[in-house]
């Protein structure tokens, strides 16, 4: 638990810049399954890197550019209404998910987080219309950003957006990968954002009401409320707990993560064998967000440890150092953040700027 008493603004720095530096840090051994492989090419991540041009486990080849999901790459949604001058990269095998991309920047679900950033320091309050209009600004307008994959729900949002579907009413119906770890990165803004008004029904219909802008998934909206509880308690519990809080909330999704520490403690055993072992690395919702408790709850105490551990398991490690920075950034405040991968980040100057607007808003 937290070692000093934080007060709310030193908890949202650390939740805000937790989450673009999880994600940053992740970002060149983003899906990589092959732990030999990300050792052989980047060694163990502890900085920010550059992607490789190879990705050995890249699937981009075989994923939809007309929709959600595997299939023909002969649909335009991709490379004429988003991602515009990027589509020759997806045909191409092994070619990898952030190709182009420069250490230190963040990947495009959390720049799409930035854009929910802008929107609320903006209007003041979290308007989803106002966010719509913004994101499909975003994702159709070119060169906003640089990033060359976009997850099966930009697909199906903008397929249905190209059909004249109204924004609210154009996420995809649920798939076999809806429900994924990409789903949760932009909600702790819009629990930030509603948290100070004490009440956790409110601050759970903000986060399920903007989800469902782009995700239909029960599921999804399961982990979403732990998401919430657990924040709901680090900013106003008196001193949270967040071994205990991660262990109940990953028990409460059926992973017994408190068991399963007390093994990896005796045992002294590797997070590998847990996240690749009794957890998948993969996106899967059900598997990626237990195995964000399971690292906040082992590395409760140690922000830097926490994010190296989940950055070199692999698997959907940006999405998920994206909530994990955010949990542990709310819990341990901005100063457990090494101030090498603050300043190292790209858009830093910006975000510095964004985040102290969001505080003066909402603290």
């Amino acid at each position: 638990m937290s070692r000093i008493q934080l007060n709310r603004a030193d908890r949202m720095r650390g939740a805000l810049w937790g989450m673009f530096v999880g994600d940053a840090l992740a970002m060149p051994v983003h899906w990589y399954y092959n732990i030999a492989a990300l050792w052989q090419d980047f060694g163990t991540v502890s900085d920010y890197q550059a992607p490789k041009e190879h990705h050995p486990n890249s699937i981009m080849a075989l994923a939809n550019t007309a929709k959600a999901g595997r299939g023909s790459q002969e649909g335009d949604i991709i490379g004429n209404v988003i991602l515009k001058g990027k589509k020759q990269h997806w045909g191409q095998a092994n070619r990898h998910y952030h190709q182009g991309m420069q250490a230190g920047d963040n990947t495009l679900n959390l720049l799409c987080a930035r854009v929910l950033l802008r929107s609320l320091n903006t209007v003041g309050h979290y308007d989803s219309a106002d966010f719509l209009r913004e994101y499909i600004r975003f994702m159709t307008e070119p060169d906003r950003h640089n990033d060359t994959y976009a997850e099966s729900y930009h697909r199906d949002f903008f397929a249905n957006f190209a059909q004249g579907v109204a924004p609210e009413n154009c996420a995809g119906t649920d798939g076999h990968d809806t429900a994924s770890m990409g789903g949760l990165v932009s909600l702790p803004l819009v629990m930030m954002a509603t948290i100070r008004e004490g009440d956790l029904a409110t601050i759970n219909a903000s986060a399920l009401t903007q989800q469902r802008l782009t995700h239909q998934s029960s599921l999804l909206e399961q982990h979403t409320l732990e998401l919430s509880k657990l924040l709901f308690h680090i900013f106003n519990d008196s001193n949270p707990n967040i071994e205990q809080l991660a262990c109940e909330a990953s028990s409460n999704l059926g992973f017994p993560a408190s068991k399963v520490l007390e093994n990896v403690r005796r045992n002294q055993s590797s997070d590998l064998e847990i996240i690749g072992g009794l957890l998948s690395p993969a996106c899967y919702i059900d598997q990626a967000f237990p195995s964000v408790l399971y690292l906040a709850a082992r590395h409760y105490d140690d922000f830097e440890n926490a994010l190296i551990a989940n950055t070199n398991v692999g698997g959907d490690n940006c999405h998920r150092g994206a909530v994990l920075g955010a949990i542990l950034g709310a819990s341990l405040g901005v100063e457990a953040i090494p101030t090498r991968w603050i300043d190292g980040l790209t858009a830093h100057a910006e975000l510095n700027e964004e985040i102290e607007q969001f505080i003066a808003r909402f603290e």
